[in-house]
């Protein structure tokens, strides 16, 4: 058992630096060029772009369902060792994805095409830029939807360096594009739609290449298995609500500010939503690395391992979170400014409030993965879809009696608190879990240490005036106060010790 979890950390380990790697380089990169776009297309077509596209993300809560399902079924199977039922479940969800791809076409050139042409807030002169951003972007997730299985297939293999590789090609091939905008005189906004699907067509074809070449199962046959299409489909329609409500939480709130606000507070959520995700990189390339591993285990029936491995996935998500996040939180309007240079109203709050909320959102990883692990999804996805989905209703009411923007990220907010203790009301019987345990090894650990690690970052911050020189001992101060904080009473003895003995080795080798 020792050698087991032994083997496993060592592998969650060299995964996760893998995708660390691919996290440093997209995050640079993806920073710089939101910068350019923003001031090549301007605020208002990169708000147009922002709310278009997003529109579009909406049809993927039928291709997310299908997704999660994949890549639990197919992890399940590893776990197993059943490489013919693994060969079948590749097949059959290839099949299933191309029918949702026909699916999604038809309704996004039907209702979706009605609703974009009549219910969005977009200026008449950028009509016609605005439906080749629609048309492309309903291309590019066609392609994205039919690359799923193969996507799923390497992270389900641990394969997380091949993984990150085509990543990097994909953000190198976007930080192209951004240069190729200021080489042509085409219409910029229709251009960067047309090279946006482009990226995707091109990212589609290497993995299918890759995984036909190294994988057996992965080679795609004609292939129908009544009684595991229904497994899967069963198992996706319960996912279904609740992908389709989180969908609805992110983009229905961004089509609700494009009709009360316009598109330019559409292009300050999206500026907030990029370093949102630029930061959140470093949560889901850890959760990235964990999730196959807690699906093993219980497939394995290890649920000891599984246990150990949803406390320190939350807290570990948590702090590295956290400590990437403090510094931003005190000096978000100068980190902006030096990024953008034109950073247009409501930018520094939504950024603020989006950040605190994938706080409490990097918590609940591994307890959705539980769940997907456990097949048993029904109440989950009931009950954590429908409060999800109250942020649309409850959002329009404070936005119709004329509160500002930012009280949707309020209300977002409240929600994924309230969802973070029913997640784990419901998970825990599913899979033998203490909540005691889970409140113990992870509540009780993260918030001690965000009251003290924000002590010393709040006196720096007070005591210097707004300049750049601030920002620089502020960012310092916060990181090195969070890691201490977190080593003295955020980690068990046990990981105290660990995180000792890799001290010493590292030691060791620099002295030779």
């Amino acid at each position: 058992m020792e050698s087991t979890t032994s083997s496993s950390n060592k592998r969650i380990a060299k995964n996760t630096l893998m995708l660390y790697i691919r996290m440093l380089l997209i995050m640079v990169v993806s920073l710089y060029t939101s910068r350019i776009v923003l001031n090549t297309l301007g605020v208002e077509d990169f708000g147009i772009y922002n709310v278009v596209g997003g529109f579009v993300t909406m049809f993927g809560f039928l291709n997310s369902s299908m997704a999660s399902a994949t890549q639990r079924f197919l992890s399940f199977e590893i776990g197993r060792k059943d490489l013919v039922q693994l060969r079948n479940v590749f097949s059959m969800s290839v099949n299933i994805h191309i029918i949702i791809a026909v699916v999604i076409l038809l309704l996004a050139e039907t209702i979706g095409l009605w609703f974009v042409n009549t219910q969005l807030t977009i200026p008449a002169h950028r009509m016609l830029a605005a439906q080749w951003v629609y048309q492309f972007s309903i291309l590019a997730l066609v392609v994205t939807i039919v690359s799923v299985p193969y996507n799923a297939i390497i992270i389900a293999h641990e394969r997380m360096n091949v993984f990150a590789w085509i990543s990097i090609v994909e953000v190198s091939l976007k930080l192209l594009i951004v240069f190729m905008l200021q080489w042509f005189g085409f219409d910029k906004l229709k251009l960067y739609a047309v090279l946006m699907f482009s990226v995707a067509l091109l990212i589609r074809v290497i993995y299918g290449t890759y995984c036909r070449y190294k994988f057996k199962e992965s080679k795609f046959r004609l292939f129908w298995d009544k009684p595991l299409f229904n497994t899967l489909l069963s198992y996706a329609g319960w996912n279904l609500w609740g992908n389709a409500a989180s969908v609805i939480m992110g983009q229905g709130i961004n089509i609700l500010l494009n009709i009360f606000f316009g598109p330019i507070v559409n292009a300050a959520r999206a500026i907030a939503y990029q370093v949102r995700g630029a930061v959140n990189q470093l949560v889901s390339n850890f959760q990235m690395a964990v999730n196959p591993q807690i699906i093993k285990s219980y497939a394995a029936g290890d649920l000891n391992h599984m246990h150990q491995l949803i406390f320190r996935g939350a807290k570990f998500s948590f702090y590295l979170l956290f400590m990437m996040s403090l510094p931003i939180l005190f000096e978000t309007e100068i980190i902006l400014r030096l990024w953008l240079k034109n950073v247009p109203e409501y930018t520094v709050i939504f950024t603020r409030l989006v950040i605190i909320n994938i706080l409490i959102d990097s918590i609940s990883g591994p307890l959705m993965t539980a769940a997907q692990a456990s097949g048993k999804i029904k109440l989950y996805q009931s009950l954590i879809g429908g409060l999800l989905i109250l942020n649309l209703p409850i959002s329009y009411l404070f936005l119709k009696n004329g509160f500002a923007p930012q009280i949707t990220i309020y209300v977002g907010i409240g929600i994924s608190i309230i969802a973070l203790f029913a997640r784990l009301k419901i998970i825990a019987p599913l899979v033998s879990l203490s909540i005691s345990e889970y409140l113990k090894a992870v509540i009780l650990r993260i918030i001690p240490v965000v009251l003290v690690a924000f002590v010393v970052p709040v006196l720096v911050y007070l005591s210097i005036e707004e300049a750049v020189i601030r920002f620089i001992f502020t960012g310092l101060s916060s990181i090195a106060s969070v890691v201490i904080v977190i080593y003295l009473i955020g980690l068990d003895k046990e990981e105290q010790q660990f995180m000792n003995n890799k001290g010493k080795e590292l030691l060791k080798a620099l002295k030779h």
